[in-house]
């Protein structure tokens, strides 16, 4: 529920512009026009018999997008031309790498029309680390996006980056909609189809949400309700070591499946909302102060991928353990189980299904106090989601078509995502909307007047 700030999400520009002059200045010596990529591993001072080893020649690559489109709300069409908005057209992606066989640093920046307030900066860092190799041992460092486990998108394992939630025109792009996180990250291989690896995370951000606008949530207009009847909303610095998670994971081939095992300690994402009433004659029907606490947890995973008779199948299994062990505690979550199962497969006239069901199990659900300040007073013992997409290529794979769905059976609410993509070489255009509907009170149903459609054009390079 808590929605970090525009100040917090933004990252200055002048820092990320000088990081890129630092890398590009780094390729200097290894060019003799241009991007200089070496020589076959050597430098032109290698070459006359002096300078550094063949190992150290660097090599800096850039890549990246630019696109534009249009994105335009149903209800805003409705009312009419003076009501529509159709965002901001431009965007685009700049990555740089700087590579040698001993390292290599990376900084992904995403790009953005400038914004009337100075909060809001056209250049912000996606992803920016160092990752050094020492044999069998890598090592990194800096704001890292990783995925965890097997699923397709949003399994239960895959916990060491937040969501961006604070929009939901594209709610598939999973790598997008995650938080890079501040992290060291360390990974060894045994052999040649094992790895273990750990992970040290010294802060926490919660899954970010919009404060204002038509993506804020009821839970965070229900917060600035109290906050707007002068009751204070307490919010935790999660900034702080005390905050801090780490992780260990290690997977293996067995025959021909691929397993994995895992042990996460961390906060759940999701804040437990408390409320404190102070003694008053007669009693006050508005807390004295509500409070955002994150809960700690320990979670102990397994994941499994395999063919199967043509299918490819992913699962993952996790037991989420908090600290309410007794059930009863109506400021903490209870412990729970959470499973995923999905799979892909080509069936008739070319076209590909995949499809996934998530859910979590909450243990010791009788337990659960009657009182409507509970943080799960109103929560069901399950929480099901099951993601599906078809999709079909046409014209030698140049034009795909493709639906994906998101239905939420308990809280009865869906998002239906159609798509039309053209491509050819490095340009692809793109039609795509999206139809909220079901219970208002559910995750998609609230916005069921959020309907879109997105048209746009974009080039890779």
């Amino acid at each position: 529920m808590k929605a970090s700030s525009s100040t917090m999400r933004r990252v200055h520009a002048l820092p990320a512009v000088s990081c890129l002059l630092f890398f590009v200045s780094l390729s200097l010596p290894a060019q003799d026009s241009g991007f200089g990529f070496g020589f076959d591993g050597e430098t032109a001072e290698d070459r006359s018999g002096g300078g550094i080893p063949g190992s150290m020649a660097r090599a800096v690559s850039i890549g990246g997008e630019v696109s534009a489109s249009l994105l335009g709300y149903v209800d805003d069409f409705a009312e009419g031309a003076s009501h529509t908005r159709l965002g901001d057209i431009f965007s685009g992606k700049l990555n740089f790498a700087a590579e040698t066989s001993r390292a290599d640093a990376v900084i992904n920046l995403n790009l953005r029309p400038p914004a009337g307030s100075p909060a809001t900066a056209p250049m912000a860092i996606d992803e920016a680390y160092l990752r050094a190799y020492f044999g069998s041992l890598d090592l990194e460092g800096g704001l890292r996006k990783l995925t965890w486990g097997k699923a397709d998108s949003f399994g239960p394992l895959d916990v060491i980056n937040p969501l961006d939630n604070s929009e939901m025109t594209d709610p598939g792009d999973v790598m997008n909609l995650k938080i890079a996180r501040p992290l060291i990250h360390a990974s060894y291989r045994i052999g040649s189809f094992s790895r273990i690896e750990g992970v040290f995370v010294p802060t926490f951000e919660p899954i970010r949400l919009a404060e204002e606008g038509r993506w804020r949530p009821i839970q965070m207009a229900q917060l600035d309700q109290l906050a707007a009847a002068g009751v204070p909303v307490n919010r935790p610095d999660t900034a702080t070591f005390d905050y801090a998670q780490a992780g260990a994971r290690f997977t293996t081939t067995i025959g021909p499946a691929d397993v994995g095992v895992q042990y996460w300690y961390g906060r759940l994402t999701k804040p437990a909302v408390t409320m404190t009433f102070a003694p008053s004659s007669p009693p006050s029907l508005l807390p004295s102060v509500v409070s955002l606490v994150y809960n700690p947890y320990h979670q102990i995973g397994v994941d499994w991928a395999q063919v199967l008779f043509g299918f490819n199948v992913r699962t993952e299994l996790a037991a989420n353990i908090t600290e309410d062990l007794s059930g009863d505690d109506g400021t903490v979550y209870n412990p729970h189980l959470a499973w995923s199962f999905g799979f892909d497969r080509d069936l008739l006239w070319g076209v590909n299904l995949n499809i996934q069901a998530n859910e979590t199990i909450t243990l010791l659900h009788n337990k659960i106090a009657g009182s409507p300040l509970d943080v799960e007073a109103d929560a069901g013992i399950t929480s099901t989601q099951i993601i599906a997409a078809l999709s079909k290529k046409f014209f030698r794979d140049e034009i795909e078509a493709r639906a994906a769905l998101i239905w939420e059976p308990e809280a009865g609410d869906f998002l239906i995502t159609p798509s039309l993509v053209w491509t050819k070489d490095a340009v692809s255009v793109e039609l795509s909307g999206g139809i909220f509907g079901g219970n208002e009170d559910g995750q998609f149903g609230q916005y069921r007047d959020n309907g879109f459609v997105k048209a746009g054009i974009a080039y890779t390079f």
